[in-house]
């Protein structure tokens, strides 16, 4: 099997994998990634700021690691509230707020998450050196600032 052959293949794959994803997740799951995405590369420019910095270790290391394990059981625990609401709402006759066939509390949960991911990707980047536009950080901010604005967060209540 020559190269180009080879890449045809693993393109016919991923494409068939991303179509996959798409109809059994649909546009939450794309979040998810998103998020995903997001959180593996905090930790490498984390790593990457702190080996610059010559700051690095193995607990921080750790730590970071729990950190994001425990975002992980945040966005299940969002997405456990969203079945249960859609159960709950098929079978008690009620409407509850929808965007297709999902509720809303995991993209909101992944959004918000998304935004905290990034403001610290951010944060590495200058940690390393590298400029980074002021636009850019007050845009990440505001991210997370509407979502804690719309849903009541940044009231502080508890």
């Amino acid at each position: 099997m020559d190269t180009p052959d080879k890449a045809a293949e693993i393109k016919a794959a991923a494409a068939a994998l991303i179509a996959f994803g798409t109809a059994l997740f649909g546009w939450v799951g794309w979040m998810v990634v998103l998020w995903l995405a997001a959180m593996a590369l905090d930790y490498l420019t984390g790593t990457f700021a702190a080996l610059y910095n010559k700051t690095w270790s193995s607990a921080a290391a750790r730590r970071g690691l729990w950190h994001k394990l425990g975002s992980i059981f945040g966005v299940l625990v969002a997405a456990m509230c969203d079945l249960v609401l859609r159960v709950v709402g098929d079978n008690f006759g009620f409407e509850l707020p929808m965007i297709g066939q999902s509720c809303l509390i995991t993209p909101i949960v992944a959004a918000w998450y998304f935004f905290t991911e990034l403001g610290s990707i951010v944060e590495n980047a200058a940690a390393m050196g590298a400029p980074v536009p002021d636009f850019l950080k007050k845009l990440i901010a505001r991210g997370k600032k509407t979502i804690d604005d719309k849903t009541g967060d940044g009231d502080n209540e508890e």
